[in-house]
């Protein structure tokens, strides 16, 4: 039986890149003493997130961009070792632009990068978008990463998955509901619809599905924690309710996905020539 060890975080982070680094290390050195061999960081983890949904620009100068071959993305591979890490951070693009990003990284270097496609509400006011979807083979498996409001759209999630993704990681900097704002955070709509988004995407493409998020508050946003590890059938296997912590879970993955598809393939039964509305042009 070849078992995996992962694991998901709620974490707070914040715009010090020396203290966020420092809890990183905490956390990998963890995760690595329960032997766990995958390991998800929230969104922004490296740097912070946005202090607000709305435009946010004029609040401050946003977290600090961060080259993917520069310094600080070296500094996380060397922390990780040989444990796959998945991490958030702002991106330095080579055209100028700044990404939120996600990277996978070991002590070998950078396995994978991500550069969020979906920006909700003034996102768009500090972030470039990306413009794909892939999933890339990692020490622990292939794996395909998404940030955040990404999860909100299937199509994300089914593309890894069409791409040989055999494990999602989804990190977030996921907010309590900005509206009617419920005083209890389990109760909160929002975290409903998180956990709703984790165990969907899991299901459906019939994957694992490691979701980290931030916990705490920044700025005027009150995340909702909630990290978890799903299986293939949309069971929760960990979660770290709306606290900090670290949901921690150990499958056999292939074996996990074998039975998951054995009698209802959800991806080997599509049909695809079904899906475009009537009188719809296509590309």
């Amino acid at each position: 039986m070849n078992t995996l060890r992962m694991a998901a975080v709620a974490a707070e982070f914040g715009r010090d890149l020396e203290e966020d680094f420092l809890t990183a290390e905490r956390l990998v050195r963890a995760a690595r003493e329960q032997g766990v061999r995958l390991l998800a960081l929230p969104e922004a983890c490296l740097g912070g997130y946005l202090l607000s949904l709305d435009d946010s620009s004029e609040l401050d100068a946003g977290p600090p961009a961060l080259a993917l071959d520069g310094p600080e993305i070296r500094r996380l591979a060397a922390l990780a070792g040989e444990t796959t890490v998945v991490a958030g951070y702002c991106e330095a693009g080579p055209d100028g632009h700044r990404y939120n990003s996600v990277v996978c990284v070991t002590g070998d270097g950078v396995l994978g990068n991500h550069r969020k496609v979906h920006q909700p509400l003034s996102e768009d006011a500090s972030y470039a978008s990306g413009d794909r979807f892939h999933a890339f083979d990692t020490p622990v498996g292939r794996i395909g990463m998404m940030i955040c409001y990404d999860k909100a759209f299937p199509e994300s999630a089914r593309a890894l998955a069409l791409d040989g993704a055999q494990i999602g990681v989804c990190v977030s900097a996921w907010p309590g509901a900005r509206t009617n704002a419920s005083a209890d955070l389990e109760r909160d709509r929002w975290k409903r619809r998180f956990d709703l988004f984790d165990r969907a995407r899991a299901l459906e493409n019939q994957i694992v599905w490691l979701s980290a998020n931030q916990a705490g508050t920044f700025g005027s946003l009150r995340f909702v924690g909630s990290a978890k590890v799903v299986d293939p059938g949309g069971e929760i296997l960990a979660d770290t309710g709306v606290a900090a912590g670290t949901a921690v879970a150990e499958l056999d993955v292939v074996r996990a996905l074998e039975t998951a598809r054995r009698s209802m393939g959800h991806l080997r039964d599509r049909r695809p020539d079904t899906y475009t509305p009537a009188g719809a042009v296509t590309a």
